[in-house]
């Protein structure tokens, strides 16, 4: 199996992290692309670790950039066949990381954008345990068939999308929404004023706090 990394931040706090953050790059970037976010994060998530681990394919529409899976954009099903296929390298980078600092599953959160967000739903939606949260920017639910037959043991979800987004229209989380809402699932939006295929000031904020609360609501039930 394919094994991957990417940069890492430690805990602001310093000593041993008591939660990491897992961030997923989207299409053609790499992991550098969002690792600067912990730093942003840091006054909210002082004891979190941060790690954004680079995709395991080269993109092939961009040879400096990394992918998760091809996309064509011609393909309906690539979406679903790309996830179940990069699915188990993620799985089991999330299991090291986890191993690697000695935490529980609810000390985990998953940040995703684009791609990266389909990822994060898709792989952190299935694992049992749940992670303590997933935040999915400007991206969809590639499957329905990750949802969880008990919607009392997943992950708080946070999905945030800007309206003016021209790669992955609006519509894809609000699908995405209505999708989780109708398992059962405990997810809550933000829709980005005249935001495109990116993450403003305002996302940021509310990524940052709801990995606080969801962080400090999965300790007090450990």
């Amino acid at each position: 199996m394919t094994l991957i990394d990417g940069p890492r931040l430690p805990p602001a706090a310093g000593g041993t992290p008591r939660q990491i953050v897992v961030f997923l790059h989207g299409y053609g970037a790499d992991g550098n692309d969002l690792i600067g976010l912990g730093r942003e994060w840091a006054r909210d998530l002082p004891h979190a670790a941060f790690v954004s681990p680079h995709a395991p394919e080269a993109c092939g529409m961009s040879p400096t950039g990394r992918q998760w899976f091809n996309l064509s954009f011609r393909d309906p099903g690539e979406l679903e066949r790309g996830v179940k296929r990069s699915g188990p390298v993620l799985e089991a980078f999330l299991d090291a990381e986890l191993k690697r600092h000695s935490l529980p599953a609810s000390a985990l959160g998953l940040v995703g954008f684009s791609q990266g967000t389909m990822m994060a739903l898709t792989v952190g939606l299935r694992r049992n345990p749940s992670p303590a949260a997933i935040v999915g920017y400007s991206g969809a639910l590639p499957t329905a068939e990750v949802l969880p037959k008990d919607p009392g043991k997943a992950p708080a979800i946070l999905l945030v999308h800007g309206d003016m987004d021209e790669v992955i229209p609006l519509d894809a989380m609000l699908i995405a929404r209505e999708q989780l809402a109708a398992a059962g699932l405990p997810v809550e939006w933000h829709i980005a004023q005249g935001i495109g295929h990116g993450i403003d000031g305002e996302g940021l904020r509310l990524g940052g706090a709801f990995l606080k609360q969801a962080f400090a609501a999965a300790a007090s039930v450990r």
